[in-house]
Order: structure tokens, then C-alpha cells, then sequence
């Protein structure tokens, strides 16, 4: 099914035709209303009139995260306060939040774009849709909530936490759809055990997964869980939220909503545009946002754009699943190492569970990584020679992919804490070490 046939199976050259008249009007509203970006056109020697077809958006400067942190709290508005009818932020870990306003119009558009994406993933009026996103300040919720609505689905807003509880309405409710982030689906799977039910025994057919990357490895460790279907989806609330593009039924890789927004990809290290095919960092312009429109926004997500026509019917370009951010890799040693890289390994490992921790430190003046995981309980044995077999074996798997040589620790079964939210994975230690000017 095809929530929005008129736009997601648009000929490619309408689209694109749609998609420059839409990006002259963003540049020339920010250029008008929104100082920061006046300046900053100016700055770099350009005006919106400079714009005479899609590829001249290279010609503009990019905005970053730090300029949204430093227009804080409606610095970057192109409405007045009186127009905006909701705020949305980040979640603020460092520093202040990044604050989004949405007008009306913005709130119909999100919540049609979310109708688009569910629908993708096979959301029907038939399904009760379990949310378990944090309902609050954060996008998730609300965005995932009024596009389930508009389909006709039936909404549980379970919010985040009272995890045996959500087993408990999953049983009463009958939940078809699961949303919320995958590590928290998999300590829901996890819970049920623990409870003596079974997740394959619940009617949950679908999950939406989103907020954190993930692997394909854990993709299939959910499906087997739960006997779903589990689906990427991907936003981020300096855009919009929820909505931006999400997997359909068919193929791989997620349709974006090319109407809306205009997705780039560029090299991270020179800021140059690449070709389709080519992975880098994925770069958004907001075509249709009132509130708070942005231009050439760097997400410092790592993917690749595939512009073929979808067997869905869809003609919309597709993102392949996000596998890191270009904030999220280690250096170790001077080798570049990306979490999702260790995940897979894990993943692909006989024993072990998806829970797992990247610890990064130093001794004496070189890097070191060591790498915890749980071992399942079937698995866990508590021989010693068994333990020492099993870490040799990730070890070696670990230093053929990553090409460094890492430590390995097996842990008993839920001895690394769960996350009701986004899953903690990495812990660099030598940011400590720095501030605290070394120990003797």
C-alpha cells in the first residue's frame, strides 16, 4: 500500500522540478527572516538568486550543530514565537538543547510524512501500534503518534519504562506494532523470557525501529526474537523529526520523502559532494519547514543514497541504513573504528548476546580497546577453558575486521545494565584522562 501515490511515485524530473521551485523559496525565506543565515550567505559570498538549479546548493555553507546550539532557544525561528503552535529539543547531553518550533502547517506535514512512512512498513488501520518512545520534548513519540493516528492504526502510549508492564498491555491489548528503539525491544524480548512468555507467542507482527544505529545483525537477533518484521525508520529533530525516510516492505534501503527534503551525501574530511553509490555523511536542506527551516544541515550520519526506482512502486531515492555517525568513531591507535563494525562481528557470534560495551582507555601513552559482551545462558558454562576458547575466537574475528588487536571479556548473562532508551555503548575513558591532566 502507497499512503501518497501523487508525491512517492513522482517521475523523477517533476520531482526535481518540485524540489528546486521549493528550495528557491526555503533560501529566500531564510534569507529574509532568519539573520544567522543572512550573515552567513554573505559571509560566504552567496544569495538565494545564486541558485539556479538543484547542484548549486554546494555554492551555500553548510549549518552545523554548533550554530543551533548557538542560537539558542529561537534564534534560528523564521516565524514569529506567536506562530509556532509546539517546541520539540534534543536531549541536551552537552550543553544547551537544540529547540525546534513547528507551525500548524508544519504539524500537518509531519504527521502526513509519518502516515507516508508507517504505511511503508506495512502499518495498516488494523494494527494497535505500542509506542515506547519517552513522550516529552523528544520527536519520537509525538511524531510516531499523530502519523499512526492519521492512518487509522490503534495507539497504545505506553511511553518509556515499566518494562513488565509493557508486556502486560502487549497481552491485553493485542499489540501488532512495536515502536521504540531496537536495545529496548530486545530488553522487552528479554523481560518476557524472564516472565515465562514467550515473544513469539504475542501477536507483535511489526516493529518500527529508530533513534539509534543499528545493525543487520540485530535486525535478524529481533526478528527471531519476536517473529516480526522489524523496520528502520530515520529522522532527527533538527529537520523534523520522525518521517524523514523509512523502509518499505519490498526492498532494502529507506524511501526518503524527496518533496520535502533534499538529501546530499559529502565527503566528511573535504565537505565535496559524492557520487550515488559512494557512502559519506548525509547532509539535509528542509524544503517545506516554516518554523524552522534549515540549509545544508550536517547530520554527521554515515550512509549512501540509491537513487533506482524501488519494486514497491515507489520512485523516491532510498538511504541505506544508517551505520555510524562520524562523531561516533574511535581512533585507536591512529586506525578508525566504528561501533556498528563490532556489532556486526558480535552479532554474527554463536553464544553471545546483543548486549555488549566498547570500553577505551589508555596505558602509558598507547590506546587500548577492550570490548565486553554478555554470553547467553545456554552458552555460559563457567568453564574457564570454555571462557578462554570463546574471547580468542571474538578476538580474532575483531582484529580481522577492525585490524587492530582488541581485548575481549565475557560476562554472566544481564550483567551490563539495560537502557530504556538509546543504549550507551561506548565508554571513552581517556576524556577523563585528559581532563583530569593524568594520573601518576
Amino acid at each position: 500500500m502507497i499512503w501518497d501515490r501523487q508525491h512517492e511515485c513522482m517521475d523523477r524530473k517533476e520531482l526535481q522540478a518540485l524540489q528546486l521551485e521549493r528550495l528557491k523559496e526555503t533560501l529566500h525565506r531564510v534569507y529574509r527572516r532568519v539573520p544567522f543565515y543572512r550573515h552567513l550567505f554573505e559571509a560566504h559570498g552567496v544569495k538565494p538568486e545564486d541558485l539556479q538549479s538543484l547542484s548549486d546548493i554546494r555554492r551555500f555553507p553548510f549549518t552545523t550543530k554548533a550554530a543551533l546550539r548557538d542560537n539558542y532557544p529561537y534564534g534560528l525561528f523564521a516565524v514569529p514565537l506567536k506562530e509556532v503552535v509546539r517546541l520539540h529539543a534534543s536531549s541536551g547531553t552537552t550543553g544547551k538543547p537544540i529547540v525546534v518550533g513547528y507551525t500548524r502547517k508544519d504539524l500537518e506535514t509531519w504527521t502526513e510524512l509519518v502516515a507516508r512512512m508507517v504505511t511503508q512498513a506495512g502499518v495498516t488501520s488494523e494494527d494497535v501500534v505500542q509506542i515506547t518512545f519517552g513522550y516529552g520534548l523528544f520527536t519520537g513519540a509525538f511524531g510516531l503518534h499523530y502519523g499512526l493516528e492519521r492512518v487509522g492504526a490503534t495507539i497504545v502510549p505506553a511511553s518509556v519504562g515499566n518494562t513488565e508492564k509493557q508486556i502486560m498491555l502487549m497481552q491485553d491489548f493485542g499489540t501488532t506494532a512495536l515502536v521504540g528503539t531496537p536495545s529496548y525491544a530486545l530488553h522487552l524480548g528479554e523481560t518476557a523470557r524472564a516472565m515465562g512468555i514467550d515473544p513469539r507467542s504475542l501477536k507483535v507482527r511489526l516493529g518500527l525501529f529508530g533513534s539509534e544505529a543499528w545493525s543487520e545483525q540485530m535486525r535478524a537477533e529481533l526478528e527471531a526474537m519476536w517473529g516480526m518484521k522489524a523496520t528502520d525508520n530515520y529522522g532527527l529533530s533538527e529537520v523534523m523529526g520522525p518521517g524523514v525516510c523509512g523502509e518499505c516492505t519490498v526492498a532494502p534501503g529507506m524511501h526518503i520523502s524527496e518533496d520535502h527534503f533534499l538529501v546530499e551525501i559529502i565527503d566528511p574530511e573535504t565537505g565535496e559532494p559524492m557520487e550515488y553509490g559512494q557512502e559519506g555523511e548525509v547532509v539535509i536542506t528542509t524544503l517545506t519547514k516554516e518554523a524552522f527551516p534549515v540549509v545544508r544541515y550536517r547530520t554527521r550520519d554515515i550512509s549512501v543514497i540509491n537513487p533506482e526506482p524501488c519494486p514497491c512502486g515507489r520512485t523516491t531515492a532510498r538511504l541505506r541504513k544508517v551505520v555510524g555517525r562520524t562523531d561516533d568513531m574511535l581512533i585507536i591507535s591512529g586506525v578508525n573504528v566504528f561501533p556498528s563494525q563490532i556489532e556486526s562481528v558480535l552479532m554474527d557470534i554463536n553464544g553471545i548476546s546483543p548486549h555488549y560495551q566498547i570500553l577505551v582507555g589508555k596505558k602509558g601513552y598507547l590506546d587500548y580497546l577492550e570490548v565486553q559482551v554478555e554470553m547467553t545462558e545456554e552458552a555460559f558454562t563457567g568453564s574457564f577453558r570454555d571462557l578462554e576458547a570463546m574471547e580468542e575466537k571474538i578476538r580474532r574475528r575483531l582484529q580481522a575486521v577492525l585490524s587492530i588487536n582488541p581485548r575481549v571479556r565475557l560476562l554472566e548473562p544481564h550483567s551490563i545494565e539495560r537502557s530504556q532508551g538509546k543504549a550507551k555503548r561506548v565508554i571513552d575513558n581517556r576524556c577523563e584522562a585528559k581532563s583530569s591532566g593524568g594520573s601518576s
